[in-house]
């Protein structure tokens, strides 16, 4: 745990259970726990549910007791499958949310600890720094410039400075992000009790709004809702023309649009989904909307920051260069006196407690340079944030004696623009910054206030600074970044470096990393004197950004958008926050982002690795392929029950009765599990990540696609329908005709599966995808199926008569052959003749 260097010590461990036995915790307040009354109701207003209830009271009404109990049995199972999929998907996304639990830096037992958020008690003493939301509301205790946005509750945007001595303005409330600075605040109200938690309730009505893929899925199944209404009254109608018997009639009309209604396709959406973002979660990949994944599919463009992005985040100093001597020291020669002002002046400039790696490695320098530590001397009396174009940041310090250190530290062109320097001079720096960038380097300039006397100007830019000298970090890439990039590029994917740095250490860092960059990089001033049009074309060829602030970044991505590219972005600090907001896909770094990057972020990298945005967009094309193969076969299966239900009715055939409602349950069983289980467990094809990505207006199916399935269906039936008249013709009685034809349609079913494991490979290549439930539910299919042949008390509940060899061979056969015709069309795929 941290050392404590606050005055404070915080609650103790008894004191902390006696403040959440008073006041409670800062957990948010729970809704009333009906998910499994929510999940019943789900299941009950679904049309099969309704469908299923419709037979059954009829098979009662018409004294047919077994096949009502069946459908009672049905029912029952039914709903099982139902809930059995919603309490995956909730699991999924409940711990989705544990792992998106905000954490807060407080101070117990004299100790500073990092904890969730929702274990806060009153009384409990916070620290927060600039770029974290509030995590309750507090009284002030300490301030270092401290100010905050308050927008989330007064609705108005702009900065509020807050003083410890006020009796005013001396509160910060739960939600509010910390603009700049530092506090130190007394907790006063947790969890609903806050400013916030009080008005909370009207953000819990705010409905997600449904993704393009999600309406289009809607849409079809409305759709086919439809067409299975009109088919249940004409086939209604027909029957009851015919017969006159209106129960016997509804019977067969239900049976059809039982037949019709793809059920399947919502459940198998919201599963996969669900699931794909748990996965990812396991990866180390924290998505907050499980609708993210579905974009991360079609991303075009990633756009990433350099530092602990691309390179490994851990700042050494590594060489200086001191002003006053015009030398550039190594570490061995960091005791001369030059040197040891200057790194001592940049520890000044840095914050008290650092969290920043720059400004961690300068504390750990001074720690071994300096003879004696004045830090406990020394207290903060004014700080300028950090601010400017380019940045920088100064610090007043003051001791007892009143002796003042003005440090300021920050980009090396706003201190050379504040100091004392001659032209010659300022070239003579400004190749050192050249050739320190040139070995991929950050650098930062140095500056100290020799007058201590007067009042603070308002600005720091008023001071006159001292050039000390340079101080130069080695950030090296991380290890794995060639890698990364080039499977980014395989995949189609463009990637952009966007960085507060500048051009030369950037430069170098690219190119030690193997980046693709082909145009010299452009500074955000630079870009955004361009005229619109002119920054389009910039940004469409330029893959280096340097020097960028919050608005540049910010246009980059808006432009990026209305170039019809779907954009991730990764970000960490509070400047990238606009920019994260935008992009398709923010990416948030989960050690080292700020709490405003994470809250304007979809997506969180648990341990800041760049490399797992390779697997999350994996995932996205995996589940979007796999959906797509679940609903391809959805629709090549439903055909054929469609159809050879409907035909034998229609043109009155010698048994036109062939399905009853206890046949097409029996298949819908079959196709639930196949279509929204097996399929979500297919991997990823060793195609999929060396395509370019899909466009996100694209359909689910196009033409081609939707017609390969509707001819893929329409040739099971011809098979069907072959083994329906090949029975009549033989003479066989309708039990032993349906059997063929009930037995045909479940092994064309069980091919049809492994065939549309993948659209381009073979058969045999996919047979060598790892998916055990495959293999389990095949099996369950034919050892059910066997025993509704081949044991009489099943046999005959479904009315179906044991097959001889022959027969069975016929069956499989039919089955078989009209699978595996699409084995032909994907070879000619591969050969690219189709």
């Amino acid at each position: 745990m941290p050392a404590n260097s606050y005055p404070y010590k915080g609650l103790s461990t008894v004191e902390v259970e006696e403040s959440r036995q008073k006041n409670g915790s800062n957990a948010p307040k729970q809704a009333a726990n009906n998910a499994w009354w929510e999940a019943l109701k789900d299941t009950v207003f679904e049309p099969m549910f309704l469908l299923l209830v419709a037979c059954t009271v009829i098979y009662f009404s018409l004294n047919q007791l077994s096949e009502g109990f069946f459908m009672l049995g049905a029912i029952v199972l039914v709903s099982a499958i139902s809930f059995y999929q919603d309490s995956r998907s909730k699991k999924a996304l409940e711990a989705l949310k544990a792992f998106t639990q905000a954490s807060a830096t407080v101070i117990r037992n004299n100790k500073v600890v990092e904890l969730l958020s929702e274990e806060l008690v009153v009384g409990d003493v916070v620290v927060v720094s600039e770029g974290e939301l509030i995590p309750v509301d507090g009284k002030l205790l300490q301030i270092h410039d401290f100010s905050v946005n308050e927008s989330i509750l007064t609705g108005e945007a702009f900065v509020v400075y807050k003083e410890v001595d006020s009796s005013e303005n001396n509160q910060v409330f739960h939600g509010s992000l910390v603009q700049s600075g530092q506090c130190v605040f007394e907790t006063t109200a947790v969890g609903s009790q806050t400013r916030l938690g009080k008005i909370g309730a009207s953000m819990e009505q705010i409905k997600v709004e449904k993704t393009p893929l999600q309406l289009q899925i809607d849409n079809f199944v409305k759709k086919m809702a439809i067409v299975g209404a009109v088919i249940f009254l004409i086939i209604w109608g027909i029957n009851y023309f015919h017969s006159r018997d209106i129960l016997g009639s509804l019977l067969k009309g239900l049976t059809i649009a039982m037949s019709v209604l793809p059920e399947e396709i919502p459940v198998a959406f919201a599963t996969f989904m669900a699931l794909g973002a748990w996965r990812l979660m396991q990866q180390g990949v924290i998505v907050k909307q499980t609708q993210t994944v579905e974009a991360l599919g079609t991303a075009t463009v990633i756009c990433t920051d350099k530092t602990g992005t691309i390179t490994e985040n851990k700042m050494e100093l590594y060489r200086v260069y001191v002003f006053k001597t015009n030398a550039v020291l190594n570490e061995t020669q960091w005791k001369q006196d030059p040197a040891v002002e200057l790194i001592s002046t940049a520890m000044w400039a840095s914050e008290s407690s650092p969290f920043d790696p720059m400004e961690k490695a300068l504390h750990e320098a001074y720690q071994h340079l300096a003879t004696t530590d004045e830090r406990p001397d020394f207290k903060m009396a004014h700080e300028y944030p950090l601010s400017g174009k380019p940045p920088m940041m100064t610090h007043v310090f003051e001791n007892g004696v009143g002796k003042r250190i003005i440090a300021c530290k920050g980009a090396p062109e706003a201190l050379i623009q504040h100091s004392k320097l001659t032209d010659p001079e300022k070239s003579g720096i400004q190749q050192q910054i050249a050739d320190f960038a040139a070995e991929g380097l950050r650098v930062l300039g140095i500056g100290i206030v020799d007058s201590n006397e007067g009042s603070f100007p308002e600005k720091q830019e008023d001071f006159t600074f001292r050039f000390l000298g340079l101080v130069g970090f080695y950030d090296p890439p991380k290890h794995n970044i060639e890698k990364v990039f080039k499977q980014f590029y395989d995949a189609g994917i463009q990637v952009k470096i966007i960085t507060g740095d500048n051009s030369l250490t950037t430069l170098a860092i690219a190119k030690q990393a193997h980046f693709k960059n082909t145009s010299p990089p452009i500074t955000g001033d630079e870009l955004m004197k361009l005229s619109d049009k002119e920054m389009a074309t910039k940004i469409n060829e330029t893959s280096i950004f340097t020097r960028m602030f919050p608005e540049a970044k910010l246009k980059i991505i808006n432009t990026l958008k209305a170039n019809h590219q779907i954009v991730g972005m990764t970000g960490d600090g509070v400047n990238d926050g606009p920019a994260l907001k935008a992009a398709h896909i923010g990416i948030a770094m989960g050690k080292r982002g700020s709490e405003i990057a994470k809250q304007a972020s979809s997506l969180i990298l648990v341990d800041d690795d760049f490399g797992k945005m390779v697997d999350a967009v994996a995932m996205g094309r995996k589940i979007y392929n796999n959906l797509k193969k679940a609903i391809q076969y959805i629709i090549s299966i439903h055909i054929p029950i469609i159809l050879t239900v409907a035909l034998p009715l229609i043109l009155g055939w010698a048994y036109p009765a062939i399905f009853t409602p206890v046949h097409v349950i029996f298949l819908e069983i079959i196709m639930g599990p196949t279509c929204s289980i097996v399929y979500e467990n297919e991997p990823l094809e060793k195609n999929a990540m060396h395509r370019p990505p899909r466009r996100m207006s694209d359909t689910f199916l196009n033409l081609k696609e939707l017609s390969i399935s509707i001819v893929q269906g329409l040739v099971i039936t011809l098979g069907t329908l072959f083994s329906y008249q090949y029975a009549v013709r033989q003479g066989y009685n309708e039990d032993l005709t349906r059997t063929m034809v009930f037995t045909t349609l479940v092994v064309a079913n069980i091919f049809l599966t492994l065939v549309n494991r993948s659209f381009y490979y073979s058969v045999f290549t996919s047979f060598k995808y790892k998916n055990n439930l495959l293999s389990g539910v095949i099996a369950i299919t034919i050892l059910i199926l066997g025993m509704l042949v081949y044991v009489p008390l099943f046999a005959s509940f479904f009315k179906l008569s044991p097959l001889s060899g022959t027969q069975l061979g016929i069956t499989a056969l039919t089955g078989f052959v009209t699978v595996i015709w699409f084995e032909g069309y994907k070879w000619g795929k591969r050969k690219k003749w189709l």
